[in-house]
């Protein structure tokens, strides 16, 4: 699987340069900016209350004096103090002595010292109230109230967003300068890296190699050992290429021999299988010649041997012609046309019941599709599981013998069962080889290749065969074709 990032690696170090670059400058700049406003609006207060001081002292004399014209002279000193809105001077009962400023009725409402207070601070949003009390030789003569604007913390925030803001985008081009010399040192090399172990990981190609760093970094450590990785990985290819070469050829010969061994060893089973049914066929002849003579037919002793001549000729030709299927399973030509199961397990069961009609065997054959194979080898197949069940239910006065079909996944699954003898499960493995038999020949008759012969035949056509039973309680056995 290729992998590619959605972003590269000089991408996101700039993107986390400016980013801490402008976190920090944020920080740096709210902290300066909060320090300057507590401080600035402590110092403003500060001369406020200094101011409203020096005021209610330079007006104790027209306080005393009730003199309302120097009052409200000493009040428009404040003039100098732009951040003064308006100021009152009352006398000892509360009422208005003089002001300053356009002030309104409002403006100072609520806000009145107490009786033990001497000075008092009052914050409105961006306005402050600062009140003094006028003594003179331990007595009250009067109060001074001063009303502020604090515009002035307006005008620095504003500054200072100003300069924070060109601080930054310096900032900023000289993350962008830090970036790509990271770029230079980190990035690209990391980059090359990765395109190489991507090349490699594509082509398969282990001769390729990263370019190392001059600079002696952990990032030259890393490519460095990547490249001897590769080195060791190429190495241990080209071994195991030469080591899987090596074998392929041993194998190719070995499966050469043992092919050319087979072929030999069939083409010797056919021979003598073909080449006995001659002696044989004569020998059967000159028995059954012989039982019709005249001595062999008087003779009870000639004649009993005679028989057992002919049942062994017939044992031998049965032999024959199960050593001729089996090696006809693996040396015949493949054919895949439609074949129809069911009409050749229809024809196999009506030559079963013409050759010994006196048996009760009740056969039940279903329709089931036409299936791509080879119709001789299949009639073998079809043969073999019929006549076996046929035969290993001969000891029932009354028996069923099925051919049948389904679905099973994505296949089709066949299978010939029947209520006969059946077999014990823990010998299963034996049915298939050839020359094995679970039942003695002096119970039911046979050469113990039929099966082995039915297992081949099927693993050509991409099939397999496997089978169920218990002794008395009949056997099923399925099979698949490809």
């Amino acid at each position: 699987m290729t992998f590619h990032p959605r972003e590269s690696l000089s991408a996101r170090l700039t993107r986390m340069n400016l980013l801490v670059s402008g976190v920090v400058l944020l920080l740096a700049g709210l902290a300066f900016f909060s320090y300057d406003l507590v401080s600035f609006r402590h110092t403003l207060i500060r001369n406020i209350g200094a101011e409203a001081q020096i005021v209610g002292e330079n007006s104790i004399s027209a306080l005393l004096f009730d003199d309302q014209q120097s009052a409200t002279t000493t009040l428009m000193s404040l003039e100098q103090s732009p951040d003064v809105k308006g100021a009152i001077l009352s006398d000892a009962e509360g009422r208005v002595f003089a002001k300053y400023g356009q002030l309104s009725a409002n403006d100072f409402a609520g806000h009145s010292l107490g009786a033990k207070e001497n000075h008092r601070v009052w914050f409105s949003g961006t306005q402050v109230i600062v009140a003094h009390r006028v003594d003179f030789q331990g007595k009250t003569v009067g109060i001074v109230t001063i009303l502020a604007q604090l515009s002035e913390i307006g005008r620095r925030a504003r500054q200072y967003l100003l300069i924070a803001g060109i601080i930054l985008l310096f900032c900023m081009a000289a993350a962008v300068g830090i970036s790509s010399a990271s770029r230079r040192l980190i990035a690209e090399p990391i980059s090359k890296l990765a395109d190489t172990a991507l090349l490699v990981s594509r082509d398969k190609d282990y001769s390729v190699r990263a370019k190392i760093p001059v600079d002696g970094s952990e990032i030259g450590v890393l490519v460095d050992a990547f490249n001897t990785m590769l080195t060791q990985i190429q190495e241990r290819d080209a071994a195991l290429g030469e080591a899987q070469a090596e074998l392929e050829g041993r194998v190719e010969e070995r499966t050469a021999k043992l092919r050319a061994a087979n072929r030999e060893l069939e083409a010797f089973s056919y021979t003598v299988a073909h080449d006995l049914r001659g002696p044989l066929d004569a020998i059967t002849g000159i028995a059954f010649l012989l039982s019709k003579t005249s001595e062999g037919a008087e003779d009870p002793a000639m004649h009993g041997l005679l028989e057992q001549l002919t049942a062994s000729t017939m044992n031998m030709g049965m032999l024959i012609d199960d050593l001729l299927n089996f090696a006809r399973a693996s040396t015949t030509p493949m054919k895949s046309v439609p074949v129809n199961l069911s009409k050749i397990a229809r024809e196999i069961a009506a030559d079963l019941t013409i050759s010994d009609p006196r048996r009760k065997v009740e056969f039940s054959i279903v329709d089931a599709p036409e299936v791509p194979a080879d119709p001789g080898l299949m009639r073998i197949v079809l043969d073999n599981l019929l006549r076996n069940s046929w035969k290993y239910s001969s000891h029932h006065d009354n028996a069923c013998i099925e051919f049948g079909a389904k679905r099973e996944r994505e296949r089709i699954v066949y299978f010939v069962r029947d209520d006969g003898a059946g077999f014990d499960p823990a010998h299963a493995e034996k049915l298939f080889a050839p020359f094995e038999r679970l039942h003695g020949k002096s119970e039911f008759p046979g050469t113990g290749i039929g099966l082995a012969t039915v297992q081949r035949i099927l693993a050509r056509q991409g099939g397999a065969i496997w089978a169920e039973g218990a002794v008395e309680k009949g056997a099923t056995f399925y099979f698949t074709l490809g």
